[in-house]
């Protein structure tokens, strides 16, 4: 397996900035907006007064509604990107810690070699208690199950030596892999 190297200190700081910059944007349009609204509201509370008709109250009403919508919406998704960003910025300490800040490249034919030694490894063990039940038994039907499992341990373990590779490049298995009746 081979690692990739994370972002530099450089592009992460260039990321945090961006975002401090994004967020400064948002507060400031949303505090934009919410004071446009406070305005509208104010406005039409001093021409209700002046007037004193029933219209003009109506406009009020639906003014204030408008405010307490937009009120909600700036403070609710305030509040909703927090929770989001911290989120976010747990998940990114928890990948932290387990990659070490870099990326893992799996190799998908060392996943399949290593369930293949895996299988060889469980023939073994069934072979293993076949000898152990028929090692202490007399008759030639023991000593067949056991020569048979020795047979079936030795061509498996001779596979899968074959798919293993030493640290020069080569294979450790010497030669073309052992055929004959392999017994689970």
């Amino acid at each position: 397996m081979q690692t990739l190297p994370g972002g530099s200190a450089a592009t992460n700081a260039a990321g945090k900035n961006r975002t401090m910059q994004e967020r400064k944007l948002t507060i400031k349009a949303s505090t934009l907006a919410l004071a446009v609204m406070v305005t509208v509201f104010l406005v039409a509370v001093v021409f209700a007064a002046n007037q004193n008709d029933v219209i003009g109250w109506l406009v009020v009403i639906i003014s204030l509604g408008w405010l307490l919508l937009s009120a909600f919406l700036v403070f609710g998704i305030s509040r909703g990107a927090k929770k989001v960003h911290e989120q976010v910025a747990g998940v990114r300490a928890d990948m932290a810690k387990q990659g070490g800040g870099s990326t893992t490249v799996v190799d998908e034919s060392t996943k399949a070699r290593d369930m293949k030694l895996d299988h060889s490894f469980k023939i073994v063990e069934v072979q293993v208690g076949v000898v152990k039940e028929y090692l202490d038994q007399d008759g030639d039907e023991a000593r067949g199950m056991v020569d048979r499992a020795l047979e079936t341990i030795e061509i498996t373990a001779h596979n899968a030596r074959g798919m293993m590779k030493d640290g020069k490049g080569s294979k450790a298995g010497d030669g073309e892999p052992i055929s004959g009746d392999i017994v689970d």
